[in-house]
């Protein structure tokens, strides 16, 4: 199944979603519609909504999912807003000023205004979720967001830190990736009214394709190029975050490169950058981060295997082979 496939599964219910978003924006202060639809517009790939969507349509038939009265649609809208507020403070925290091909909200507009904005955004989710009339999806995202929060807190202190170990990045990426993919599935179904059981699944499965996802990402940041990732190459080892390649590549490669990679991470900058790739690419790092991707891409495609086989479960397990193969 191609990408369009994918979202040709639920192309109306996302059209919804995208007159959804752009009504929610709306505000009487001109700055705030203006850093809002700035990154909104910017391009991505909406995967969060897309897995709330996909995962209604995977418990409920088209009459059924009718009756919920668009209410799948405002729940991804959410999703989306949540995830452009963590984009708009997260540039911020690292200082980023390429986004999906075009400069970040924060280079652009400064600091104080996109921090401010991320805040509306985040304000703006909560009272949408208040229009769901689910305390069971508040809960989920509530929870959420103080997750997310806290494994950009851990990521912080991570960054400059040459002796992080794997379990602990692998916490720190759970929390800041991870959490909203999970919350995005997790919460589709509690809406949809699942069974324990399927609801469970489908938490799971969002859980290792956000692990996944963040994964290959980590690896893209390392043998992917400019264009395609729409940000800087090497943006990682700039601000001195200990990935899981560079983490392996510490335990596995000769004392002297690890040293330089140590090094590297205490300092931050792309100056060692073109022999650190060399190295994580000839001691097996790439591999192994690769061979953990496709572990949880297993291992979400496992979890949804109690869902009925339908053309929105066939999209799911299409979007976790789709999570390991992209270029960007």
């Amino acid at each position: 199944m191609l990408v369009k496939d994918i979202y040709s599964v639920v192309e109306k219910d996302f059209e919804h979603v995208n007159q959804l978003i752009i009504e929610q924006l709306r505000s009487d202060v001109p700055m705030v519609e203006k850093i809002g639809h700035h990154i909104i517009e910017s391009g991505g790939k909406r995967m969060r909504p897309l897995l709330v969507l996909l995962a209604a349509k995977s418990l409920l038939n088209n009459e059924q999912l009718a009756e919920l009265g668009g209410k799948h649609a405002l729940l991804a809208s959410v999703i989306e807003f949540l995830h452009t507020a963590t984009l708009l403070h997260d540039d911020v925290v690292d200082t980023s000023d390429l986004r999906r091909g075009k400069a970040t909200a924060n280079a652009k507009f400064g600091n104080a205004p996109s921090v401010l904005v991320g805040d509306f955004l985040y304000s703006r989710a909560f009272q949408m979720m208040v229009e769901l009339g689910s305390m069971g999806v508040m809960d989920i995202l509530s929870n959420a967001t103080c997750v997310i929060a806290e494994g950009e807190v851990m990521q912080l202190m991570n960054v400059k830190n040459p002796d992080v170990g794997e379990d602990r990045y692998m916490s720190v990426i759970q929390g800041k990736t991870a959490m909203l993919f999970e919350a995005s599935s997790h919460a589709g179904a509690v809406l949809c009214q699942a069974t324990p059981e399927q609801a469970e699944a489908l938490r799971l499965y969002g859980h290792h394709l956000g692990m996944a996802f963040q994964l290959v990402d980590d690896v893209l940041d390392y043998v992917g190029n400019a264009e395609d990732l729409g940000k800087n190459v090497g943006d990682d080892l700039a601000e001195g975050k200990p990935t899981l390649p560079l983490i392996f590549a510490m335990q596995n490669a000769s004392e002297a490169d690890s040293t330089l990679i140590r090094q590297a991470i205490r300092k931050g900058g792309t100056e060692d950058l073109e022999k650190i790739v060399g190295i994580v690419q000839a001691c097996g790092a790439i591999d192994y981060t690769n061979q953990k991707a496709q572990e949880h891409v297993a291992a979400a495609k496992q979890a949804i295997t109690i869902l009925e086989d339908t053309q929105a479960k066939a999209a799911l397990e299409a979007l976790a082979d789709l999570a390991v193969s992209r270029k960007s």
